[in-house]
């Protein structure tokens, strides 16, 4: 290897693993499910939030610092917006930012700050962002600390994972499925607690939790950093000798990823609908009542929680026999399967009318069995993704690059948001088959493509991994 690490390899012993992977892993793995429960949090309860409380009150809506001008800048540039497409709008753009600042906060920690440092900046700022959300005149405020701060945590947490490994540890093949899995628990948490609060106590409440969740993160992050391996820092003039050292191979792999990027792309506008426009779907599409019981929307949420978890297990298992047999697919394949299982869940919303409900409405079978097959194709293709990236990457710019895959949700979600005036001039059905169409359209167009990107990203019996 031709190229300087910022990030060596860790040496602690084997017998200290847990459950077969390094203790920094889950270090790392418990900061990220506090980060995950702040988000899914928000992705739950930002649209209704602003639909049902916050904008209805034009004396609240006054006295938020700052909204008048903020409201009139989104106007200039789309036209006169309703509430609700103000409100998808303003998911769209936090989406984007929480998802597309970690390209900055990586590249942040890669050359200036180093990760670790970076990490316990990001984790501050998103602790201040929820407290801020508790009231009304910081919302703005709230949302701009809580982006600054994802882009920080984000763009270097994860980026840590593969300096826990040495070249060729076969364990870390399925190290980011077991990260992912703290995506999922803290999607399956955060809805039910936040929902349940909010319900009770009120919005403010609910986005105060996730305050003190942040704060434990923290807390978990400081505390474990004597399971993760010391990062030496880059000084300035080696930057440009970096760049330099990157061998041909290494650029190849880098043309191959950031080639494979707009198919990542197509896939987040498919899933940040459901973090956006999903939400009031249900809330006036679909019959809500179970047995008596009205079951809160934020918390269907809870299923891209909880179906994850349990499909990332049975995906380890399938892929350990495919293995076995001499046919697991590589992770290309796996990414495109992903995509159009991820499709097919996203049709079945618009064929919810035909199982109706009570009062007209579709019924509650038809979201649940949405989040069994959607869900099946993120564990196919979002952690599967995120591997890709760490592991093609040049180690001196895998914090940068981790943040340009992290930059394709905040894409998906920029017209993820767009496509909320979409939703409002035609059929809720059509509007499905739509999203349905551009992910799984581009899970078949990789499928057809892989050779040529499995070429590029240097892919063989046995790879090596930078």
């Amino acid at each position: 290897m031709t190229e300087a690490d910022p990030s060596p390899p860790a040496t602690i012993s084997r017998d200290k693993d847990v459950l077969g992977q390094p203790p920094g892993l889950w270090v790392l793995a418990g900061t990220e499910l506090w980060d995950r429960i702040s988000f899914h949090g928000m992705q739950a309860m930002l649209v209704l939030y602003m639909t049902g409380d916050l904008l209805l009150d034009r004396g609240r809506t006054a006295s938020i610092l700052g909204f008048g001008a903020y409201r009139r800048a989104l106007e200039a540039v789309v036209g006169p917006l309703s509430d609700t497409v103000i409100a998808t709008q303003t998911f769209g753009l936090y989406l984007a930012f929480v998802t597309g600042l970690p390209l900055l906060g990586g590249l942040i920690g890669d050359k200036l700050t180093g990760r670790r440092l970076a990490v316990g900046l990001g984790a501050g700022l998103m602790t201040l962002g929820h407290f801020c959300m508790t009231f009304d005149a910081t919302f703005l405020f709230a949302l701009v600390f809580l982006m600054l701060g994802a882009g920080l945590l984000r763009g270097n947490l994860g980026a840590q994972v593969r300096s826990l490994y040495q070249p060729g540890d076969q364990r870390e093949i399925n190290a980011f499925q077991y990260y992912g899995m703290s995506v999922s628990i803290g999607g399956f948490i955060a809805p039910i607690v936040s929902g349940a609060v909010a319900a009770v106590w009120g919005w403010h409440a609910g986005f105060g939790v996730a305050g003190f969740g942040m704060l434990i993160g923290l807390v978990v992050y400081l505390w474990g950093g004597k399971y993760l391996p010391p990062q030496a820092r880059l000084p300035a003039s080696a930057v440009v000798a970096t760049r330099q050292k990157l061998d041909p191979a290494a650029r190849r792999r880098i043309a191959g990823l950031l080639l494979i990027w707009p198919f990542a792309v197509c896939f987040w506008i498919a899933q940040a609908q459901v973090w956006n426009i999903y939400n009031v779907w249900l809330r006036d599409h679909v019959d809500m009542n179970l047995g008596g019981f009205a079951v809160p929307v934020p918390w269907m949420q809870s299923l891209d929680g909880l179906a994850p978890t349990v499909l990332t297990f049975a995906s380890l298992w399938a892929w350990g026999r495919m293995a076995k047999a001499g046919g697991e697919p590589m992770p290309l394949g796996k990414m495109a399967a992903g995509m159009i299982i991820f499709g097919a869940g996203v049709a079945l919303l618009a064929f919810a009318p035909i199982v109706p409900g009570a009062g007209g409405k579709a019924s509650l079978i038809i979201p649940v069995l949405f989040h069994l097959v959607s869900n099946l194709g993120w564990v196919w293709f979002a952690p599967v993704s995120t591997a890709l990236f760490a592991t093609r990457s040049p180690d001196s710019w895998r914090g940068t690059l981790m943040g340009v895959n992290s930059l394709s949700i905040a894409a998906g979600s920029m017209v993820s948001g767009g496509m909320g005036a979409l939703y409002e001039r035609i059929p809720a059905s059509s509007f499905w088959l739509i999203v349905a169409a551009i992910c799984a359209g581009a899970g078949l167009v990789l499928l057809l493509t892989r050779p040529l990107f499995e070429r590029l990203l240097a892919f063989d019996p046995a790879p090596e991994l930078a």
